[in-house]
């Protein structure tokens, strides 16, 4: 299932810059009874997003073109790729580019349910680079994931870890990362580079009315390995505990259960 610009099956043009540039932004999102969870969290990074990069596009239009997808899609996986559109060969955007809208429809990724319990990660060799401007955004340059997402074949390992350039920790290759220490949870600053995850914002929000102490700062390898609890999160898969990396190993711990169960209703179709 697929529609650009709103209609199904339609085509991209060789000329539009997100081929070329990679200049554009996408969500993911997942649908549950023809409804996209954390929908106006997806709808407001996208707007952030189209801003920063200077993209122009009607914010009710394209929210009511996702609802009537999801309509449709009804249970699955909606991918909303926003382009800066067509233009001629250069660097420099064409002042009269019209951004151009793809939605993809997927089935919901089969993931091993054991990984609710406990993952274990994949330590990255490819850093991530320090981009200020671009920090924060899910923007269509992925060439540094699939760099790292080729460094590991084995199916034991379900996520990698990333760190930027100066070895923060800052992500998975598809994932945000919290610890807990000493009951305080902890999620690393995008200040400088990685995604802003919807469901990380969620949970930063849920764990502050839960009582939960939260800040995002900056993160160090060797704070990680001696946090008490480590755990990614995703809009499509919620919340999976890591109980291993390399030599060190995390339980399944209390905090992360209590936030697994926050969350549990972004998994339910009522």
């Amino acid at each position: 299932m697929s529609w650009v610009d709103g209609q199904p099956l339609g085509g991209v043009s060789v000329h539009d810059r997100a081929l070329a540039y990679g200049d554009g932004l996408f969500e993911t999102m997942r649908v549950i009874a023809g409804r996209p969870r954390l929908f106006e969290r997806h709808l407001a990074r996208l707007q952030a997003g189209c801003e920063r990069l200077g993209i122009v596009i009607e914010p009710h239009a394209v929210s009511q073109e996702i609802l009537a997808f999801s309509r449709e899609l009804d249970d699955g996986v909606a991918k909303l790729i926003i382009t800066r559109g067509e233009g001629l060969r250069g660097y420099a955007p064409a002042p009269a580019a019209v951004a151009r809208r793809i939605l993809l429809g997927s089935p919901v990724p089969l993931y091993p349910s054991e990984h609710r319990a406990g993952v274990t990660l994949f330590p990255c060799r490819t850093r991530l680079a320090e981009q200020p401007a671009l920090a924060g955004l899910k923007h269509l340059n992925r060439l540094e994931q699939v760099l790292a997402r080729s460094e590991w074949s084995d199916a034991s390992y379900a996520e990698g870890l990333m760190q930027d350039m100066s070895g923060r920790v800052i992500e998975g290759v598809f994932s945000n990362v919290f610890l807990a220490k000493s009951g305080r949870l902890i999620t690393p600053s995008l200040e400088r580079c990685g995604v802003a995850g919807v469901m990380r914002a969620e949970l930063i929000e849920r764990a502050g009315q839960a009582g939960i102490p939260v800040a995002a700062e900056d993160v160090w390898l060797e704070q990680l390995l001696s946090a008490d609890e480590v755990f990614l999160c995703n809009s499509l898969y919620g919340i999976w505990p890591v109980t291993e990396l390399g030599a060190h190993r995390w339980p399944h711990g209390p905090l992360t259960r209590k936030l697994q169960a926050l969350i549990s209703d972004l998994s339910s179709s009522a």
